[in-house]
C-alpha cells in the first residue's frame, strides 16, 4: 500500500517538473530530498528520460531526409552567393569611382549650408540685439532730455522684453546691472520735482486763491440772477477729467507727459480769464505718480504726498497774530485756504486715487474747524464795523468760492450769524457816540426856518406833519430841535447798515426783516435811550432844555410809525406777518420824556427850595396889623420865577405842564411847612404867622391867576389847602370849631393834622410863657396862656382818643 502512494507521488513530482518552469523547481526537489525514497525516484526519472530519448530518436528518424535535402539546396546557393558577392564588390567600386565627385559637391554643399545656418544665427541674434541697442539709446536720450516717465517706461521693456530675448552677452550683463541703478535715478528725480512743486504751490497759493477768488467774484457779478450755471472752472476741469480719463483708460497711465494732465495752450485760448489751475503746473505730481505706479510704490507716494500737503495744510490754517488789524490779513488767509483746496480739488479730479473725495473732505473738516475757530477769535479784537462789514463780504466770497468747488460751507454762514451778533454790538457803539456827538452839539432849542427851500430839507430828514405849521408864514419855527432830524436819519443809517450785513447771507426776507428789527430795537431801547437818560442827568441842564427834550421824544414817537414803513419798504415784509417783531420806539421815547418830566419836575422843586433858602423870618416878631405887612422878598421873587417858567411850557403837553405847575405849588407848600414844623424853630410868635400868611396869599394869589392853562377852578388852589387851613386856625383861633367839628366831612379844618396843631401849639406856648414873665404876669397874657394849655390839652385827648 506504501509502494503504491509512493509511486504515485513520484509521478506527481515528475510531471510537476516535466510542466512547471526550471526556475521553480526547487521546492519540487526539495520534496524528494526530504523524502525517504530517493533512490526509488532517481530509478523512475531515468527510466522516464530513457522513454524521452526513444521519442526523440523516433523523431529524428522520422525528418532525416528533409535535413538532407535541405543542406543539398543550401550548398547549391552558397555557389550563387559567391557569384553575387563578386558582382556586387565590382558594382562597389564602380560607384565609388564614380561617386568622388559627388562626395566633393556635398561636401561643398555641406559647408554652404553651414555657413547659412550660421549667418542665419548671426541675423536672428543682431535682430535681438538690434533693438536693445536701439532702445538703450532711446533710454539714454529720453534721460538726458529728463523724459523720465517714457524713460522708465523704456527701461520697463529693455528689461523684461529686449534683453531676455539678447542672450547672455557682456553689454547685456553691464545694461541689466545699470538698470537698477537708473531707475533709482528716476525715481529720486521724480521725488525730487515733486518736493519742488509743494514747496513752489505752497508758495503761490495765496496768488492761487486770489485768481479763484477773482473768478468767483466776477461769476457771481455777471450771474447776478443766482441761476444754477456751470461754472467757467468746472467746465474746464469737466474737459480736463475726460482727457485724463480717455487716455488712463486703456493703459492706466499715460502714453507721454503731454498726456499726463498738464494743461495745454489751448485750454488758455478757450478761456477770456484764466484759470486759477492756469497759474500751476502739475506735470511733477502726473510724472511722479505715474514713476512710482510703474515702480510699483504707488502707496508709497500717495503716503507722501498726503503726508506733505497735511503739514502745509496745518501752515496755511494757522493765522497770523496780527490778522485782525486789516482787511489785507484776512484776505491773504482766505487766498492761501483757497489756494490750497483748488490745488487739491484739481489733483482730486485730475488724478485716479492720488487723493480721493474722503482724504480730501477730512482735510476741509479739519480747515472748517481751525478757519472758524481762528475767526472767532481774531474777529472778537475788531472794533469798526466797516472792517467787520468788508470782513463779512469777504468771508461769504470765500465761503461761495469754495462752495463753486463743491465743498460744503454751512457753517462759515453760521458764524456769519453770529458775527452778525458781534457786528450789531459794534454798531450800537458807534451809534451811541454819534447820538451824544450830536446831543453834546445840540442847542435844544426850535429850530427856525426863513425859507421854503430849508423847511424842505427838514422835512424830507425827518417826516413833520403839522398843517398848522406849514400854514404859517416864513420865518417860523419848527417845534424840534436838530436833535430830531439828525436822530432820525441816524436810525435810519442804522437800518440800513443792519441791512448791508444781510445780504448775501442766503437768509429769507421774514429773517432779515426779523434781524433788523431786533437790532433796531436793542439801538432804540438801550443805546438811544441811554443816550437821551444821559442828556437829561447830566449837569447844567436847564429847564428850558428839558422842556425841548420832551418836544423832541414827542415827535420821535410819533415818526415810530414812519420807521416801521421805512423798514417794511426794505425788506418787502409787511409789519402785520405772523411772529413779526414789532419796534419798541414808542416805549423808547415815553420812557425818556417821563425820565425828562421827573427831572424838570425835580429841577423846578430844586430851583424852588433855592429861593425858599433865602426866607428869613422873624419867628418872634410881634403881632402887626395886616395892612402893615408886605410879602417876602424871596417869595417875590420866587413867583417872578414861576411865572417866567411856566410861560416857556406853551410847547410841552398840557398834562405835563399842569403836573409841573402843581408839584411846585405843592412843594412851595411843603416846604412852607416844614418851615413852620422845623425843629430848630423852638418858638414862634403869632406876628410871624401873620407875615407866613401874607406869604401864602401871594402863593395864592398866584395859583389863581393860573400859569399853566388847563386847570379848571380853584384846582390849583388845593396845593395851599393843608397850609391854609392850619394858618386860618391859628390867626382865627378857632380851636372850638376844630375841635368840636373834627373827624366830620364838613369840618372846615379837615386838613389840619392834629399832630402837627400841637406841634405849632408847642412853639405859641414857649413864646407866651415867655411873654407872661417879661410882662410881670399881665392878666390878658396869663388867660392868653391858660387857653393855649387848655387847647394843648384837648388837642392831647384828642389824639388819644383817635390813636385808641
Amino acid at each position: 500500500m506504501a509502494s503504491v502512494e509512493t509511486a504515485a507521488e513520484h509521478e506527481r513530482i515528475l510531471r510537476e517538473i516535466e510542466s512547471t518552469d526550471t526556475n521553480c523547481i526547487g521546492p519540487t526537489l526539495r520534496s524528494v530530498y526530504d523524502g525517504q525514497e530517493h533512490g526509488l525516484f532517481m530509478e523512475k526519472l531515468d527510466a522516464r528520460i530513457r522513454n524521452h530519448d526513444r521519442e526523440i530518436e523516433k523523431m529524428c528518424n522520422h525528418h532525416f531526409q528533409g535535413f538532407v535535402d535541405s543542406i543539398t539546396e543550401l550548398l547549391k546557393v552558397r555557389g550563387e552567393a559567391q557569384k553575387l558577392k563578386s558582382q556586387v564588390i565590382e558594382t562597389n567600386v564602380r560607384l565609388q569611382e564614380d561617386g568622388k565627385v559627388l562626395i566633393g559637391s556635398m561636401e561643398e554643399l555641406k559647408q554652404c549650408r553651414v555657413q547659412q545656418r550660421n549667418i542665419a544665427t548671426t541675423v536672428d541674434k543682431l535682430a535681438h540685439c538690434l533693438p536693445v541697442l536701439e532702445m538703450y539709446s532711446r533710454l539714454q536720450e529720453q534721460m538726458r532730455a529728463k523724459r523720465y516717465y517714457p524713460a522708465l517706461r523704456t527701461l520697463e521693456q529693455l528689461e523684461h522684453t529686449c534683453l531676455p530675448r539678447a542672450g547672455q552677452y557682456r553689454f547685456c550683463s553691464i545694461m541689466a546691472e545699470n538698470i537698477p541703478k537708473l531707475r533709482m535715478h528716476i525715481r529720486e528725480t521724480a521725488m525730487t520735482q515733486l518736493r519742488d512743486f509743494l514747496e513752489s504751490i505752497r508758495k503761490h497759493s495765496d496768488k492761487i486763491g486770489e485768481t479763484a477768488i477773482k473768478q468767483a467774484q466776477l461769476q457771481r457779478s455777471l450771474d447776478s440772477a443766482v441761476t444754477l450755471q456751470p461754472r467757467a472752472l468746472i467746465g474746464r476741469r469737466g474737459r480736463k477729467e475726460a482727457a485724463v480719463t480717455e487716455s488712463s483708460g486703456e493703459g492706466g497711465s499715460p502714453l507721454s507727459e503731454q498726456d499726463s494732465g498738464i494743461l495745454d495752450v489751448e485750454d488758455e485760448e478757450e478761456e477770456d480769464v484764466p484759470g486759477a489751475q492756469d497759474l500751476v503746473d502739475f506735470s511733477p505730481v502726473y510724472r511722479c505718480l505715474h514713476i512710482y505706479t510703474v515702480l510699483g510704490l504707488r502707496d508709497v507716494f500717495e503716503n507722501y504726498y498726503r503726508k506733505q500737503r497735511r503739514k502745509q495744510a496745518r501752515l496755511v490754517l494757522q493765522p497770523h497774530s496780527n490778522m485782525h488789524e486789516t482787511l489785507e490779513g484776512y484776505r491773504r488767509y482766505f487766498n492761501q485756504i483757497v489756494g490750497f483746496f483748488v490745488v487739491e480739488d484739481h489733483i482730486l479730479h485730475t488724478t485716479q486715487g492720488l487723493v480721493n473725495r474722503a482724504y480730501v473732505e477730512e482735510l476741509w473738516e479739519l480747515a472748517l474747524s481751525k478757519i472758524v475757530a481762528a475767526l472767532r477769535t481774531h474777529s472778537s479784537y475788531c472794533d469798526d464795523p466797516d472792517l467787520v462789514l468788508d470782513l463779512k463780504n469777504l468771508i461769504v466770497l470765500f465761503a461761495d468760492t469754495l462752495q463753486g468747488y463743491g465743498f460744503p460751507v454751512s457753517q462759515l454762514f453760521d458764524m456769519l450769524l453770529e458775527m452778525r451778533e458781534q457786528y450789531g454790538e459794534i454798531l450800537l457803539k458807534r451809534w451811541n457816540l454819534t447820538f451824544r456827538q450830536i446831543l453834546d452839539q445840540d442847542n435844544f432849542s426850535p429850530i427856525p426856518v426863513s425859507t421854503e427851500q430849508e423847511y424842505r430839507q427838514y422835512t424830507s430828514q425827518f417826516p413833520l406833519q403839522d398843517p398848522e405849521l406849514e400854514k404859517l408864514s416864513f420865518p417860523k419855527k419848527l417845534p424840534f430841535s436838530e436833535f430830531v432830524p439828525k436822530a432820525y436819519c441816524q436810525l435810519k443809517e442804522f437800518i440800513y447798515a443792519c441791512l448791508k450785513y444781510s445780504e448775501d447771507l442766503h437768509l429769507s426776507s421774514t429773517e432779515i426783516d426779523d434781524m433788523i428789527r431786533k437790532s433796531t430795537n436793542l439801538l432804540l431801547t438801550r443805546t438811544l435811550s441811554n443816550c437821551l437818560q444821559y442828556a437829561i442827568k447830566k449837569k447844567n441842564v436847564g429847564l428850558a432844555e428839558l422842556v425841548q427834550v420832551i418836544i423832541n421824544t414827542t415827535h420821535l414817537e410819533q415818526s415810530c410809525h414812519f420807521l416801521e414803513e421805512f423798514i417794511t419798504n426794505i425788506t418787502n415784509v409787511p409789519p402785520e406777518t405772523a411772529n413779526a417783531t414789532k419796534l419798541y420806539g414808542t416805549a423808547t421815547f415815553k420812557d425818556a420824556r417821563h425820565a425828562a418830566e421827573a427831572e424838570i419836575y425835580t429841577s423846578l422843586n430844586a430851583k424852588i427850595d433855592q429861593f425858599l433858602q433865602l426866607a428869613d423870618y422873624d419867628w418872634m416878631s410881634a403881632a402887626q396889623s395886616s395892612g402893615g405887612l408886605t410879602t417876602s422878598d424871596y417869595l417875590v421873587d420866587l413867583i417872578t420865577f414861576l411865572r417866567s417858567t411856566f410861560s416857556v411850557f406853551t410847547n410841552l403837553p398840557g398834562k405835563v405842564a399842569q403836573t409841573a405847575c402843581m408839584s411846585a405849588c405843592k412843594h412851595i407848600s411843603t416846604s412852607l411847612m416844614q418851615l413852620l414844623l422845623d425843629p430848630e424853630v423852638r418858638q414862634i410868635s403869632i406876628g410871624a404867622l401873620h407875615q407866613l400868611n401874607v406869604d401864602l396869599k401871594e402863593c395864592e394869589s398866584f395859583a389863581r391867576a393860573s400859569p399853566v392853562a388847563g386847570f379848571q377852578g380853584d384846582t390849583l388852589l388845593l396845593a395851599f389847602s393843608d397850609l391854609r387851613q392850619l394858618l386860618d386856625l391859628f390867626t382865627q383861633w378857632d380851636w372850638s370849631t376844630y375841635l368840636a367839628d373834627y373827624g366830620k366831612s364838613t369840618c372846615k379844618y379837615l386838613r389840619v393834622n392834629p399832630h402837627t396843631a400841637l406841634a405849632l401849639l408847642e412853639k405859641m406856648k414857649e413864646t407866651s410863657r415867655k411873654n407872661v414873665v417879661l410882662a410881670q404876669f399881665k392878666k390878658a397874657d396869663r388867660d392868653r396862656q391858660k387857653l393855649i394849655d387848655a387847647v394843648i390839652k384837648q388837642l392831647r385827648n384828642l389824639i388819644a382818643q383817635h390813636h385808641a
